[in-house]
């Protein structure tokens, strides 16, 4: 006897073979897969019953890459049609977990010796922020990283520093040196003239009190400056 066709309702969707396909290649080959099709398979979390590659496409195109599409601004994000809330709490969950790796690469470690790693902190946290942001990292003696916070968020193209209020928080938290790090939101790290006086200040300010700045980054995208590198250090 021949086996009655199932009901549509009840047939796999056919992109149900595709997410099974896609989901056996990250796991055998996470790295080979583009980022248009990591997207997808976070889309698949939130959009279960439809072809998310379309979608997944588009948002590389508007936003470039898939550290730019969960950095977006969430605003943004919903202005597309298919993204949900749900799908933009998932983006940040996924963003926050990568960030909490990172840091924990650098955190209470020598940071000469994870130099890389501390750079890659950097640009996930810094490099596709819509606003300048102004962070500090702190190191006791042996130059392990003892804190990083965010002590000022600016506009697109300043953020306002105050050398003094650097120095006591070092000193509040027994730091022996510091390194400087803002992002430039145009995505060019160069140093500006007043990225370069400020810092000059804040060097002149730390010196008498021996507290050291070991460096100054600029964070872009894809790119860094160094002002030791530079010699401007």
């Amino acid at each position: 006897m021949l086996e009655k066709p199932k009901p549509a309702s009840e047939a796999k969707p056919s992109h149900a073979g595709h997410r099974e396909r896609l989901r056996s290649r990250f796991l055998a080959a996470p790295d080979a897969v583009p980022d248009y099709e990591l997207l997808e398979l976070l889309l698949f979390r939130t959009i279960p019953r439809r072809d998310v590659k379309p979608l997944a496409k588009e948002l590389i195109r508007l936003f470039g890459t898939f550290g730019e599409v969960l950095s977006a601004e969430p605003h943004r994000l919903q202005e597309i049609k298919g993204v949900s809330e749900a799908t933009v709490a998932d983006f940040h969950i996924v963003r926050e977990a990568g960030l909490r790796l990172s840091k924990a690469k650098v955190m209470k470690r020598e940071v000469i010796s994870s130099w890389t790693a501390l750079l890659d902190y950097c640009s996930a946290s810094m490099a596709y922020n819509p606003v300048e942001q102004f962070r500090i990292l702190f190191l006791d003696r042996q130059n392990v990283l003892i804190a990083d916070e965010v002590q000022q968020r600016g506009t697109i193209d300043h953020t306002p520093v105050y050398p003094r209020e650097v120095i006591k928080r070092a000193l509040a938290l027994n730091a022996s040196s510091i390194i400087l790090v803002h992002n430039h939101p145009s995505g060019d790290p160069t140093p500006s003239s007043a990225d370069i006086e400020m810092t000059k200040r804040i060097v002149d300010t730390a010196k008498p009190l021996g507290i050291q700045v070991h460096d100054h980054l600029v964070i872009g995208k894809g790119r860094h400056a160094s002002f030791k590198s530079l010699g401007l250090i």
